[in-house]
């Protein structure tokens, strides 16, 4: 089961954390603090699994805010990275023996730090499986029966969650697009039944439950309830304001998803939702939205969802445009390999293609 690790970003300059939040918030659940003390408030009440922690702040700097959590063994094992502007050899060694587990110089860019950040987590998820193994195994074996209840409790908590979402996106649905979300569902089932046969992606797709990852595609576009009825059913194009407001229903899905895993038990349902609406209008090149992630650093349930998405959006008729033919969308996809597509999907997507055809004929508006 993915489980949505939590970020304190510390820094006293706003504008910082307001990036960071930003930058995170995708991925990760992230708290911005505003200052070391403050830090210490929040930990009070939320445990992180790792603390970005500037070191050039007032009242209590980064150097003598890690002496402090070292000091604590309620916190001395938190993974600290060091963000800061001094880019001196001496500064880097003095926070690694301090205990922080890296060093980042500001300004950085969001691709490093993510990478720095998913290293320190995988480091301290691997160093928890090996302690925990054993015991685990030997647990599941004593209580089956206990957890068998608890994951039938979680499963309806989780149902009853995401049903009020789904009614919810019902009321506010875009009345230009019905069918499509159904119809993206079917295209990535086929998608994936292409790469599990192929082997493409092997080892992430290996840990997915596909129980839950296909029935998640159906809250891709979950944020556009946010979007005023004037705009998402306007029949003329968008204007450029206009598109712009459209285009934060990305961060309002991640949002939505985020509200109602606070108020149920975390399920890699959720977590594939999430991602998706999140990350599904990303483009290979980096020039997508909501933040520019760039090649593999986009999920590859937010990559498969572009193909499919997109190819649903061209092959529909709007009161804007025309519908194209297949032929004309198949060709629009494959043209774009390696700037708006993982190519990899690509090449998938070709050897699928009448399969799409064929979905979006029997599944027509």
């Amino acid at each position: 089961m993915n489980v949505r690790k939590t970020i304190f970003f510390v820094d006293d300059v706003v504008a910082n954390l307001n990036i960071g939040k930003n930058m995170l918030s995708v991925f990760y659940q992230v708290f911005p603090v505003p200052s070391a003390g403050k830090m210490f408030d929040t930990l009070e009440k939320v445990i992180p699994d790792l603390i970005l922690l500037d070191i050039e702040m007032p009242e209590m700097n980064g150097y003598e805010a890690i002496k402090k959590l070292k000091a604590d063994k309620r916190f001395a094992d938190i993974p600290v990275i060091f963000l800061t502007s001094k880019d001196d050899a001496d500064s880097e060694l003095e926070g690694f023996d301090l205990g922080a587990v890296d060093y980042v110089t500001k300004p950085f860019s969001a691709q490093l730090l993510l990478k720095r950040i998913e290293k320190e987590l995988l480091i301290v998820q691997k160093e928890k499986e090996l302690v925990e193994a054993q015991a685990e195994l030997k647990d599941y074996a004593e209580n089956l029966e206990a957890k068998v209840r608890e994951k039938t409790e979680e499963v309806f908590n989780l149902q009853s969650a995401v049903l009020t979402t789904v009614a919810d996106l019902v009321e506010f649905r875009d009345k230009l697009t019905g069918g499509h979300v159904m119809r993206t569902r079917l295209y990535l089932k086929a998608m994936v039944d292409e790469m599990v046969q192929k082997g493409v992606y092997e080892s992430e797709i290996a840990e997915w439950d596909m129980d839950f990852f296909l029935p998640s595609a159906e809250l891709h576009d979950v944020g556009k309830i946010a979007i005023t009825d004037m705009i998402l059913n306007k029949p003329d194009k968008l204007t450029e304001e206009e598109f712009n407001i459209m285009k934060s229903h990305a961060m309002v899905g991640v949002e939505a998803m985020e509200r109602i895993i606070s108020n149920t038990a975390k399920h890699s349902f959720l977590e594939y939702a999430l991602r998706i609406a999140g990350t599904h209008h990303e483009r290979w090149d980096g020039k997508g939205y909501p933040i520019g992630l760039k090649g593999n650093n986009i999920p590859l349930e937010g990559r498969l969802m572009a193909i499919a998405d997109v190819y649903d959006a061209l092959i529909s008729e709007r009161s804007y445009k025309k519908a194209f033919t297949h032929e004309e969308a198949c060709k629009i996809i494959e043209e774009s390999s390696g700037t708006q597509f993982d190519p990899a999907l690509v090449d998938v997507f070709c050897n699928v293609k009448k399969e799409f055809e064929q979905i979006a004929k029997k599944n027509a508006d």
